[in-house]
């Protein structure tokens, strides 16, 4: 029954069937009953004209229409209406399906009129309210359930209300015998969870507010559980792959150790090289995520577990998001095996011919034992001889079916070792990463400073460019970061632009040298550009957020963030993490507009007075959510209806308690109280990837 084509419910048909699909992937009534409502609307009171304020949000009014006219032209036209009470009167605004409304209503008519008030040069009005005719019928009592929707439902008629209805149609429809219920009889009990039936019912019409909240916690436990489940099934898959034991910490290992390294580990650094020593040993695939603050030394920890490898017959290899960091990553490395003259070689797209090949058949024979590159090294024709251990930096960067591909590289998984400079939120990574060991990097080396923090408004510009001339006088480096932003690209490169020639007229080119990097140069100049500020023959780089990771230049003092209002908290700290990189005081400038929303003064306050990452994720995550953060909207990981990771940590840890408990005695869900478990992994996993997440 809940497979039914949505179009055969009363009050949709073909035309809405197939709007319904496009806009919010309603295809069917299974659909249909978990497009939730985000609010209720208590459509027993109505409002006074005149007790509209500037914190009112949805209304019900009741009042004489007047005044139906036609305004604007072309695309500006539109149909407005007043309507009035015997305490004011208000606004209505049709931008779309005017004409049909011109028709529809009728003036001087008593209307029941429902919507969201929005003011516009100080005056209330409300757009494609929702208008009835005032009738005995038309007085709706109790809650109605406000809906997600889109403008372009709105205009084509499928308001909240026409939701309301062809939902309450379908439970018109169906018993609970039709919704079968997923959970196991014992979890219902001992988290005292309503039936999957009870919850959908009242979530849509709720009756009592102990029903709404009843649905409101076994739907939130629902969805947490099922991807807590597939987690665990997939962690569960990682401890039974067979992996290759490194037993032996050998010569180049201990060789590096005791001469080469360039500064004590810290004890952070140490106990995670600890926990990789035991995952490597167990002869099982390692899956590890190392979390470390820009600077704490990650790469330092991939490199000694890449000579673990070595020392046991393997070869390594790093695999990086962009030609610049691998590119870095390569040079670092390099240098910090030189004297122990152990071959590294750098793979990325722009590296061909007669170069390339020569690296391609020493992997394949084994004769080049670590090589760094982008994801050009999950390209078919890069084989290598005994791969044993890949380290993949910036990890979220990585799509799941490019990271899958690693793992054919030699006839059983490598180890796998994941680092991120984002430091992610506990809740974020029992979701995202659940199914790999978890290791933070939680100290900064010593001699490291704090990096100042300061916020500024555009009128002090001036006193901030005087401020970065008087580093640069002292032998130091600069930074100016500009927003780029996809959607207003064009716009954004032309400020960009106007910016650098404002930088120009700062730092007059005949005393300083500037250089400037960003998407739409081409490859060779951009890395030129890059790695002539590396070298310290630019004194101020212009940029955008292509520099955000990775980059490493120790001169560098200060970075000045222009716009800084349009970045969202983690971008703010990863860019910032590119100064303090040297023993020298460090300073970050966050230049913003003197008007700013509460958001974006909020962010500027979390940036100057904290520099530790794992607060500022957790701050990011509270206010964007954690599709936005780390782009795993796109991913499909996310796809969160109704449960919050903010929000819902205290569910979260007993749904994961849950289904570890159920997959450490069932993993393959064979028993019959957990087929319905089974029945809808097997058909999500029809449209997922889970299982090649890694």
């Amino acid at each position: 029954m809940l497979d039914t084509p949505i179009e055969f419910l009363k009050g949709v048909g073909p035309q809405r069937g197939d709007l319904l699909r496009k806009e919010l992937q309603i295809g069917c009534y299974e659909d249909l009953l978990h497009h939730y409502p985000y609010r209720y609307f208590d459509r027993s009171y109505i409002t006074k004209i005149k007790d509209i304020g500037i914190e009112t949000d949805f209304v019900q009014l009741v009042g004489t229409i007047i005044n139906i006219m036609e305004e604007g032209e072309g695309r500006k036209k539109r149909l407005v209406a007043t309507l009035y009470d015997d305490t004011g009167r208000i606004e209505l605004v049709w931008f779309q399906s005017a004409q049909w409304m011109k028709k529809t209503l009728q003036e001087h008519q008593c209307y029941i009129v429902f919507g969201k008030v929005s003011f516009y040069n100080g005056l209330a009005n409300i757009a494609h309210p929702e208008t009835d005719l005032l009738t005995a019928e038309t007085v709706v009592a109790g809650r109605q359930p406000v809906y997600p929707t889109t403008e372009k439902l709105k205009t084509k008629g499928i308001t909240n209300r026409s939701f309301a209805k062809i939902t309450q149609a379908l439970f018109e429809k169906i018993t609970a015998g039709d919704v079968p219920e997923i959970l196991p009889s014992e979890v219902i009990t001992q988290h005292q969870l309503c039936s999957r039936y009870a919850a959908l019912r009242w979530i849509h019409f709720p009756d009592t507010e102990e029903h709404l909240q009843a649905a409101i916690f076994r739907l939130k436990w629902e969805e947490l559980f099922l991807s807590q489940l597939k987690i665990a099934q997939i962690r569960l898959q990682h401890t039974i792959q067979p992996g290759y034991k490194f037993e032996t910490v050998g010569e180049h290992f201990n060789n590096f150790f005791a001469h080469h390294l360039p500064f004590s580990l810290t004890n952070a650094q140490k106990r995670v090289l600890k926990e990789i020593r035991l995952d490597t040993a167990t002869g099982k695939q390692m899956n590890r995520l190392v979390q470390g603050d820009v600077g704490s030394g990650k790469t330092i920890v991939a490199l000694m577990t890449m000579l673990l490898a070595l020392d046991n017959g393997f070869q390594a290899c790093m695999m990086a998001p962009t030609e610049i960091l691998a590119q870095q990553h390569f040079q670092g490395i390099s240098s910090l095996l030189e004297k122990m003259e152990l071959p590294v070689a750098l793979l990325t797209g722009s590296i061909k011919g007669k170069e390339r090949k020569q690296i391609l058949q020493r992997l394949a024979d084994g004769t080049l034992p670590i090589v760094v590159g982008t994801h050009a090294l999950i390209e078919e024709s890069v084989q290598f001889k005994n791969l044993g251990i890949a380290v993949i930096d910036e990890q979220h960067r990585f799509g799941v079916s490019q990271r899958a591909r690693l793992w054919q590289k030699n006839e059983r998984a490598p180890h796998v070792l994941v680092m991120t400079a984002t430091p992610i939120p506990r809740t974020l990574a029992m979701t995202l990463y659940g199914d790999l060991d978890v290791s933070v990097i939680d100290e900064l080396p010593p001699g490291r400073q704090e990096i100042k923090t300061v916020h500024r408004n555009e009128m002090t510009r001036a006193r901030v460019m005087e401020f970065v001339k008087n580093e640069i006088n002292k032998g130091r480096q600069a930074y100016i970061v500009y927003p780029l932003i996809e959607e207003s690209e064009k716009l954004d490169y032309e400020s960009l632009m106007a910016g650098y020639e404002q930088v120009k007229i700062w730092f007059p080119e005949h005393k300083y040298k500037i250089s400037m990097v960003h998407g739409r140069q081409e490859a060779t100049e951009r890395e030129r550009n890059m790695k002539r500020f590396v070298a310290g023959d630019t004194d101020v780089l212009v940029a955008t957020t292509v520099i955000e990771v990775g980059v490493n230049v120790p001169n560098a003092s200060v970075m000045v963030i222009e716009s800084a209002e349009r970045f969202g908290l983690s971008q703010l700290h990863q860019l910032r993490g590119r100064v303090g990189r040297g023993s020298e005081q460090s300073y970050c400038v966050l230049i913003t507009g003197n008007k700013l929303s509460k958001d974006s003064l909020q962010r500027m306050n979390i940036m100057t007075t904290t520099s530790n990452g794992f607060v500022i994720a957790e701050q990011d995550l509270a206010m964007r959510g954690p599709g936005d953060l780390y782009g795993t909207k796109q991913s499909g990981i996310l796809k969160f209806k109704i449960a919050d990771l903010v929000q819902d940590i205290a569910i979260l840890e007993q749904t994961r308690n849950a289904a570890q408990q159920i997959v450490a005695t069932d993993a393959a869900l064979t028993l019959p109280q957990h087929q319905g478990l089974r029945n809808i992994l097997v058909k999500e996993a029809s449209s997922s990837q889970w299982s090649k997440i890694s």
